[in-house]
């Protein structure tokens, strides 16, 4: 991501890194949705997107002199804090919620954080607030709402997602780039990206975006007009953990308006189908979250909004074993099976369909 310093906000000799960033961009034939390509963000050191906030926001953190760092995450951007953290030789507090993903907490305590539950979501913020006032504490993520996005370095670090895809396609933007949206950072980061390249004349337009969400507050935000999208509490909670926020933020809905972009609201029968097409027709297991892009896609080549000949980029944010539930659930338990080949065949059948 570094080599990229002249349009960041340090230098790469400064940097706390692990190396992230220069993920593949592959092409996805198989999926059926025409031409479009992944960014496949699991690549990164902790195995998500998160790691270029991680790295944007903790190499000022040490250059502030910060003594600690804290975060709330259900998942993500708590690993990437605990994991730059430890880089950089910073304490790390992450507040986190019970019912958060097992393994996504254990990567968060692997890498040394000090992690705290609550029962309610509402009172991560509180108390990561109290440490920020009262202690001085350096937050990487939102800790007051409504949210205005996490920490500003960490959020430049995803301008370089739309560098690299600029510079793997030569300098010729695709013509959609879909998200998994929560608050909206990595989505308005891309955009100024994508802005910077073509105020410096090396791309010849900004494509335009898409927020693939679960709550809707994006997409209620641009059909009312309003200048804050909504909050939109949803009736039960989402498969898709990382991108459940209520309500996005307001750079969030510009990227859209300014991209002449939209917003598409997601459900979690479509995010459980993805994650086993992604899996099994290109080989790359997605968190629940990251298949978002991919129903979105669908849903807009349908429709006609997306026309057959355009370029998509799908932005796949994390890996699918920080959070195994939804395969655990979409497919069959696998056969136990003792004897010879007749055995062995009658399970293959009975619990696959499969027959040699």
């Amino acid at each position: 991501m570094w080599r990229w310093d002249a349009f960041l906000h340090a230098s790469s000799a400064d940097a706390v890194t692990l190396g992230e960033g220069n993920t593949p961009l592959l092409p996805a034939p198989a999926l059926g949705l025409g031409d479009v390509w992944i960014k496949d963000e699991s690549r990164n050191p902790t195995w998500s997107f998160k790691d270029r906030l991680g790295s944007g926001a903790l190499t000022m953190a040490k250059k502030f002199g910060a003594k600690v760092i804290a975060s709330s995450s259900s998942g993500n951007a708590g690993a990437a804090a605990a994991a730059y953290a430890a880089k950089a030789g910073i304490p790390c507090v992450v507040f986190t919620f019970v019912g958060s993903a097992g393994p996504l907490v254990l990567q968060m305590r692997a890498y040394g954080a000090m992690v705290v539950k609550v029962n309610d979501k509402a009172d991560r913020w509180r108390l990561q607030s109290l440490g920020v006032k009262e202690f001085g504490w350096y937050p990487t993520s939102p800790f007051f709402g409504p949210v205005v996005g996490s920490n500003p370095y960490g959020m430049e670090g995803y301008k370089t997602i739309a560098y690299e895809v600029a510079e793997a396609f030569d300098w010729q933007p695709p013509d959609w780039c879909v998200l998994p949206v929560c608050y909206g950072d990595a989505l308005y980061g891309m955009w100024k990206g994508f802005e910077d390249l073509k105020a410096l004349g090396w791309i010849d337009r900004v494509p335009r975006f898409v927020a693939a969400e679960v709550s809707g507050s994006l997409t209620q935000g641009m059909a009312s007009g309003d200048v804050a999208p909504p909050v939109v509490e949803r009736n039960a909670p989402s498969i898709a953990t990382s991108i459940g926020a209520a309500q996005a933020t307001v750079q969030g809905l510009e990227t859209l308006r300014r991209s002449r972009g939209l917003a598409v609201t997601i459900e979690d029968d479509d995010l459980r189908r993805w994650v086993v097409m992604l899996a099994a027709k290109e080989g790359i297991w997605p968190e629940a979250s990251s298949a978002a892009p991919f129903a979105a896609i669908e849903r807009l080549r349908a429709d006609g909004t997306i026309k057959p000949h355009e370029r998509c980029v799908a932005l796949l944010t994390a890996a699918g074993l920080k959070d195994p539930g939804p395969i655990e659930q979409a497919l069959p338990e696998p056969p136990l099976v003792s004897g010879g080949l007749p055995e062995l065949l009658a399970g293959l059948k009975n619990a696959y369909g499969f027959v040699p």
